[in-house]
C-alpha cells in the first residue's frame, strides 16, 4: 500500500502523490510566540515530525518550512514581564529561543528554515499589492481588506456557504469593510490599547508604553502592520513557491485562518496554493482543549522535565495525529509503561546478544517472524495516513517477540536477535524514540561538555599530542558525536540533531 492521506480539503483519504516524486514541500503553521509552548503544541510538532521522518524513509527529500509569527497583539501585551523584553521585538525573540531549545529537547528533525513575519513584511506588501491591482483587495483608511465575494470558491476548505459566514476581525473594522466577512491583508497604525487589555500579565508594562514597542511599517497605504492571514501565504511562497505539497496546521485553525490562506494565494497567484491539507485535531484535558488563553497547560519544558523525551513522544504518538487525544494521569502513566516494555526488551536483546549463549547457527522462526510481521504492519500503519498508533503498537509486537525468545531459550538466535534490535532502532527512529541515550532537557549541558573536550583535545594538539586528541575525537565519534575539524576550529553535531 502506498502512502494516503486524509485531505481536509476534499474530505477524503487519498493517495498521496508530490508534484515532484522526489521532493516534498512541506509547511506547518508555527506558534505565534507570546506565551511558552506546552504540550498541546508538542503534539502537532512532534506529529509533524513524524511525517517529516516518514516520508524521508520513503525516500523523498523533504522541505520542510516552519515560521514564526513574532508581530502579534498577544506579544505586545507582555512587554516587561519579568525577563522577557521591553519591546515586541525582544519579547518574540525570548519565545523563540526557548521554543527552539524546547524543538530540541523533544527530539525534532530541523526544519530547513524558520521564517518569521518580521523578516518577510516586503514580500507581505508585495503580495497585497497584487491583490489589490487584481481587484481581490481594497483600501479603506489606510488599511487594506481581502473582498471575499470577488473569490468564488471562498469557503471550500470549511465547507461553509459564504451567507452562513459571520464577521471577521475587529469589531471596529466593520465600518471600513464592504463585507462583514471581509479580512484585513494590512491594518493601518499600530496597536491600541485595547487590543492587548485581555492578554496582560501581573507584572506587564502599562499598555500605552507597551504599544509604543510595537513594530510598523512603511507601506503603499501608510504605516501599519500585516494582518495575521497574508503572513504564512507570504512566508510559505518565498520559500516553497506558489503550490505546496502539505500544509499542516491545527484543526482550530481550518476557518478562519486557513480559509483565507487559501482565499489570498490562490486569488494572487491562479494556481493552487496547497494540494493536501492535513490537520492536528486539539488536545483535550478533562472537558477542554489545552492552550494558552485558558491556561490549563502543561509546558513542554516541564514536561521533558518529568517524563523525559522518549515517554512523552510515546504518548503522543500513542493517538494519530487527526484523532482526539485526552491528557490525564492514566494516559501519561500508560505511555511510560509502554515505552519501559519497549526499552526493556532493547536491553534484553542486547545482554542476549552480547553473552556466551548467543548462537550463530541457530534459528528461531517465531522471532524472526515476528520481526518481520511487525515490519509489514508498521509500513502498513504509517502509510494509512500516518497512523501512529498502530505503527507503535507493532514496535510492541517486537518486543514481545524478543521477551519470549528470550524466556523460552537457552541459547538464543544471534542473527535473529539482532534484526530485532536493528527493526525496533529503525523504526522507532521513525517515532522519534532513542534507544540509545535518553533526550532530555539537558542539551544545553551535553553542547557545553562537548564543546569542553574538544577543548582539551585542542589543546592537545597545540601541545604535539596528537595521538591523545585522537583518542578524544574517537571516543566523542563512538557516542554518535560527529566532529569536522575545519579552517575556523573543529565542528560538531548530537546524535539528536536533524
Amino acid at each position: 500500500m502506498s502512502l494516503h492521506v486524509t485531505n481536509t480539503l476534499t474530505g477524503e483519504k487519498e493517495p498521496f502523490e508530490p508534484q515532484d516524486p522526489e521532493n516534498v514541500l512541506l509547511y506547518y503553521c508555527g506558534l505565534t510566540v507570546s506565551d511558552p509552548p506546552h504540550l498541546g503544541h508538542a503534539r502537532s510538532w512532534v506529529h509533524v515530525d513524524v511525517m517529516h521522518r516518514w516520508l524521508e524513509y520513503l525516500g523523498y527529500d523533504v522541505r520542510h518550512v516552519e515560521n514564526f509569527t513574532d508581530i502579534n497583539e498577544k506579544i505586545v501585551a507582555r512587554v516587561g514581564e519579568d525577563d522577557l523584553g521591553e519591546d515586541e521585538e525582544s519579547v518574540a525573540r525570548t519565545y523563540i529561543e526557548r521554543t527552539l531549545s524546547d524543538m530540541r529537547s523533544l527530539n525534532l528533525l530541523r526544519a530547513e528554515v524558520y521564517p518569521r513575519v518580521s523578516e518577510h513584511v516586503p514580500e507581505i506588501i508585495d503580495l497585497v499589492e497584487t491583490l489589490v491591482e487584481k481587484g481581490y483587495a481594497y483600501e479603506s483608511n489606510g488599511s487594506v481588506y481581502f473582498d471575499v465575494r470577488s473569490f468564488d470558491e471562498y469557503g471550500k476548505l470549511s465547507n461553509q456557504e459564504l451567507e452562513e459566514i459571520e464577521s471577521q476581525g475587529d469589531p471596529e473594522e466593520q465600518s471600513e469593510k464592504r463585507n462583514p466577512a471581509d479580512f484585513a491583508l494590512w491594518k493601518a497604525g499600530g496597536v491600541d490599547e485595547t487590543a492587548i487589555h485581555d492578554h496582560r500579565h501581573e507584572g506587564a508594562s502599562d499598555p500605552e508604553h507597551a504599544c509604543q514597542t510595537a513594530l510598523t511599517w512603511d507601506s503603499p497605504w501608510g504605516e501599519g502592520r500585516p494582518g495575521w492571514h497574508i503572513e504564512c501565504s507570504a512566508m510559505s511562497m518565498t520559500h516553497l513557491g506558489e503550490t505546496l505539497d502539505i500544509h499542516v496546521g491545527g484543526r482550530d485553525l481550518v476557518f478562519p485562518h486557513h480559509e483565507n490562506e487559501i482565499a489570498q494565494s490562490e486569488a494572487a497567484t491562479d494556481q493552487q496554493f496547497a494540494n493536501y491539507w492535513l490537520h492536528c485535531e486539539l488536545f483535550q484535558m478533562a472537558e477542554e482543549k489545552m492552550s494558552s488563553s485558558l491556561g490549563n497547560f502543561v509546558t513542554v519544558e516541564d514536561a521533558v522535565e518529568k517524563w523525559g523525551t522518549n515517554v512523552l513522544r510515546t504518548f503522543l504518538t500513542a493517538g494519530s495525529y487527526n484523532s482526539q487525544q485526552l491528557y490525564s494521569d492514566e494516559t501519561i502513566a500508560e505511555a511510560e509503561e509502554r515505552w519501559d516494555r519497549l526499552e526493556r526488551a532493547y536491553e534484553t536483546a542486547i545482554e542476549a546478544l552480547d553473552s556466551p549463549d548467543a548462537r550463530t547457527k541457530l534459528e528461531d522462526e517465531s522471532l524472526r517472524g515476528a520481526v518481520d510481521d511487525a515490519r509489514e504492519s508498521f509500513t502498513t500503519a504509517m502509510n494509512d495516513d500516518f497512523n501512529t498508533r498502530e505503527a507503535q503498537s507493532a514496535l510492541l509486537s517486537i518486543a514481545a517477540g524478543i521477551n519470549a525468545h528470550v524466556d523460552e531459550h537457552e541459547a538464543y538466535d544471534y542473527r535473529g536477535l539482532r534484526g530485532a534490535v536493528e527493526t525496533l532502532t529503525e523504526l522507532g527512529d521513525v517515532l522519534g524514540l532513542s534507544f540509545i541515550g535518553e533526550t532530555t532537557g539537558s542539551a544545553d549541558l551535553a553542547d557545553d561538555v562537548v564543546s569542553l573536550v574538544l577543548e582539551v583535545r585542542e589543546d592537545e594538539r597545540d601541545a604535539g599530542n596528537y595521538e591523545r586528541a585522537d583518542e578524544l575525537r574517537d571516543e566523542l565519534e563512538a557516542m554518535g558525536i560527529e566532529v569536522q575539524d575545519t579552517d575556523d576550529g573543529p565542528s560538531y553535531r548530537l546524535p539528536s540533531d536533524g
